[in-house]
């Protein structure tokens, strides 16, 4: 049996240990939030914090996930007011939406592994999630806002 914490709640799975952490996450625990994108931790759909950490789901096993607290975009602010998405809303981030989960993630373990991110450093650490609209300057700007506090 996998014990895991997911959002604060304590979880367990008796299935296969092998199954990918997003497909519990979407098909199991009904957190739609996480995005399949391409099934191979390359476009970062899929980002959720695993220990604190901004991992690709896809490619995190149950196995690897137990007796972790993992942290979807449905739990990083219930209420949609963590910093992070308050900046994605105040400069308009997203076009189509669909990375868009994965980017606030990956963004919120930024901001939070290292408050005072250049703008190298930024750049850096979203270079691991595609937006296929191209929003990266609005994306930088919106972590470049948290980082400055404004």
């Amino acid at each position: 049996m996998i014990n895991l914490t997911v959002n604060g709640e304590a979880r367990s799975h008796e299935g296969d240990p092998s199954m990918p952490l997003l497909w519990y996450l979407r098909d199991t625990l009904g957190l739609t939030g996480a995005k399949y994108g391409c099934g191979v931790g390359l476009c970062g759909a899929c980002t959720v914090h695993l220990e604190g950490e901004a991992v690709q789901s896809c490619l995190i096993t149950l196995a690897d996930a137990s007796d972790k607290a993992v942290v979807t975009i449905e739990g990083l602010d219930p209420a949609g007011e963590h910093p992070v998405q308050q900046a994605w809303r105040t400069l308009n981030v997203p076009q189509c939406g669909f990375c868009q989960t994965g980017q606030i993630m990956q963004a919120a373990a930024l901001v939070a592994m290292n408050p005072a991110a250049d703008d190298g450093e930024i750049t850096e650490a979203m270079s691991g999630n595609i937006c296929r609209c191209g929003c990266y300057q609005r994306i930088h700007a919106a972590v470049r806002q948290v980082v400055e506090g404004a």
